[in-house]
């Protein structure tokens, strides 16, 4: 199995991005793949893969109305519950976004991997 993400490869060049691919680790678990493809779809926007529609939160609405997208990230919690141990998103207190000094929506994600190695890792929305 494989899926493709994007990285900020070193400090020097903050802006620059490229994608990655994330494969089957040689024991055979694709906790990594589905992990990455969990981050993934909490950058997506609803409706944007055209594969997966159901797949992302409404970020634009969310923004516009200044609601949290608690109701969408309980919903990816959902869909990939079922490849991990344990996976528990979580919002975390509003805090002002350093750029644009409003309220930024973050949210703690924790991961038990079916190896059993704990993740956390937080994502802003």
């Amino acid at each position: 199995m494989r899926t493709y993400g994007r990285i900020v490869p070193n400090i020097l060049f903050p802006n620059v991005k490229r994608w990655v691919q994330v494969n089957t680790d040689p024991n055979g678990y694709n906790d990594m793949v589905w992990l990455t493809t969990l981050i993934q779809v909490c950058k997506l926007n609803l409706g944007e893969s055209p594969f997966f529609a159901n797949y992302g939160i409404p970020a634009h609405p969310s923004v516009v109305a200044q609601i949290a997208p608690d109701l969408y990230m309980n919903r990816i919690q959902q869909q990939f519950s079922q490849y991990f141990l344990s996976l528990i998103i979580s919002k975390l207190p509003n805090q002002p976004d350093k750029d644009i000094g409003a309220p930024s929506p973050t949210y703690n994600i924790s991961v038990i991997t079916t190896y059993g190695a704990l993740l956390t890792q937080v994502v802003p929305t």
